[in-house]
């Protein structure tokens, strides 16, 4: 079964925004086995949004639209579809009522006509109804084939997707099983990686697939099964899964469904009843960033310092000014205080540590550009690493906070 996403807005086009709707939607439909065919962006024009549903409905048998909802006279999704199907547009009670109430709750600005705009919909339109905006979502059948509208604001999608067009894919169309298993390696490279297991990869099964997903010292390997059998497919998937770790065990530090480290350690903290601390100079809160991403960090999650500055690793991390001048601020015995120092202060088992030079000048060490030390500080003491991680700022800080949470699952796992 297949599907084509359409995401319209000149925004999209000319860069001010990120297409972070179709990879939420493409990820949803996968897990449901509805295999997505293309993802198309067009602008706000009649004429292109009108060949992409043309062009979309002669290959795919779902075609989910995000954008141009709004009440604005720029947003002209609705009678586009209204042009496209043949159909005019009727006032929902149903959606003019929810308009209404939220209006009444939660904003302050009396409603206008054009806000009451939301509620008309195309006759031939189920409405989904979006629990966090005004704009509807719209279920249109067309020739077997099924057409939905969602607004293009991520929040009021998401909500829409997994509450509206979701269950109504999973109830009216038959789907293939599709499992996907990913492993993640440090250390290794994408190429060598490949070489190990060259025999391996060659030697799977038709209906399972492998895709390298290399990214900043980390390498993903992500295994597909497709078929209509769930049990046979997952049993073959566990079975090629350990024939792996026979070969590159040494290297595999986790699994997961979603390819977040910080995710696979909040689940290991959270089993272990651990907590975390955090002082970043170079990575900047970078770390703390993506730990507090997972909901429930709060969990094993107590803080973080971001002492940027030199002054701020004296004054709030108690770093010895000695130790600093010594041996710069950029060195193994500053980042190890920082570490030590912070597990103290948030009173936590471990705690994560980061100093370095990510450019383009040198800052307040003569360290060369690229240059991170990272410590890790648990019950049994601390354990620091020296790193040179090229030149480029952002891969630097990218680099080091991946790093880190590879050392730091190397430590939590020797308890």
């Amino acid at each position: 079964m297949l599907a084509e996403i359409i995401t319209i807005g000149d925004e999209i086009l000319i860069g001010q925004i990120i297409d972070t709707n179709s990879a939420y939607i493409a990820n949803a439909l996968n897990q449901i086995g509805v295999s997505v065919y293309q993802i198309t962006s067009v602008q706000d024009e009649r004429s292109h949004i009108l060949k992409a549903l043309e062009e979309a409905e002669s290959r795919v048998d779902v075609i989910i639209v995000t954008g141009g909802l709004g009440p604005t006279k720029d947003d002209i999704t609705k009678l586009t579809f209204c042009e496209y199907f043949g159909d005019t547009l009727v006032e929902s009670q149903e959606v003019l009522a929810h308009v209404e109430e939220l209006f009444k709750k939660y904003i302050t600005t009396p409603i206008s006509d054009m806000n009451r705009r939301q509620a008309l919909v195309p006759s031939k339109a189920i409405v989904l109804k979006n629990a966090y905006g005004t704009a509807p979502g719209m279920w249109i059948k067309n020739h077997g084939k099924v057409f939905v509208s969602l607004p293009g604001v991520p929040f009021e999608m998401k909500g829409l997707v997994q509450n509206e067009v979701i269950p109504r894919i999973v109830n009216e169309f038959h789907r293939p099983f599709i499992l996907h298993r990913t492993l993640i390696t440090y250390g290794v490279g994408e190429s060598a990686i490949a070489e190990k297991i060259e025999h391996w990869e060659s030697s799977l099964p038709p209906f399972i697939k492998l895709a390298y997903l290399p990214n900043l010292g980390k390498v993903r390997l992500r295994l597909t099964a497709k078929g209509t059998d769930k049990e046979a497919i997952a049993k073959a998937v566990d079975e090629e899964i350990i024939k792996l770790h026979a070969i590159i065990g040494d290297i595999i530090f986790g699994e997961d469904q979603n390819g977040a480290l910080e995710e696979l350690l909040g689940k290991l903290l959270k089993k272990k009843g651990l907590t975390l601390a955090t002082a970043e100079s170079c990575t900047g809160g970078a770390i703390a960033e993506r730990i507090t991403s997972v909901p429930g960090a709060s969990a094993y999650f107590k803080g973080s310092v971001v002492s940027y500055a030199t002054e701020a690793k004296i004054n709030v991390l108690q770093v010895p000014n000695e130790i600093i001048n010594d041996h710069s601020v950029v060195s193994e015995p500053v980042v190890k205080a920082m570490a030590e120092n912070v597990r103290q202060l948030f009173k936590t088992d471990f705690a994560i540590a980061t100093t370095g030079n990510a450019g383009p000048t040198k800052g307040d060490s003569d360290a060369d550009v690229g240059t991170v030390f990272i410590a890790v500080a648990s019950p049994s003491g601390v354990y620091v690493e020296k790193f040179m991680m090229g030149n480029h700022r952002e891969r630097i800080v990218q680099k080091a906070v991946n790093k880190s949470f590879e050392l730091l699952q190397k430590e939590i796992l020797k308890l």
